[in-house]
């Protein structure tokens, strides 16, 4: 029994730690072509244009079903929020 506790456990840990990876990831994504990091309006293009996209890959609801119309737009809007 403490066995499947510990091993749920770490499950969780590794699944939170990957979520928190992701949203990292837009902003160690921000490279131009020349391998020089973003700066300025096109660092803000990017990173929004990422955490977009980033965004929409989770707007999925309880049933498996992507999200749409208005539960799609809040979802959007708390996570590009950074909520």
């Amino acid at each position: 029994m403490l066995r499947k506790i510990m091993l749920a456990g770490i499950v969780v840990a590794f699944a939170g730690g990957s979520a928190f990876a992701q949203d990292m990831s837009c902003d160690a994504k921000a490279m131009g072509k020349d391998g020089k990091p973003l700066a300025g309006a096109a660092k803000t293009s990017f990173m929004k244009k990422c955490m977009h996209d980033s965004c929409a890959a989770k707007a999925v609801g309880s049933d498996g079903k992507k999200l749409a119309g208005a539960a799609k737009n809040s979802f959007m809007k708390k996570c590009e929020a950074g909520g």
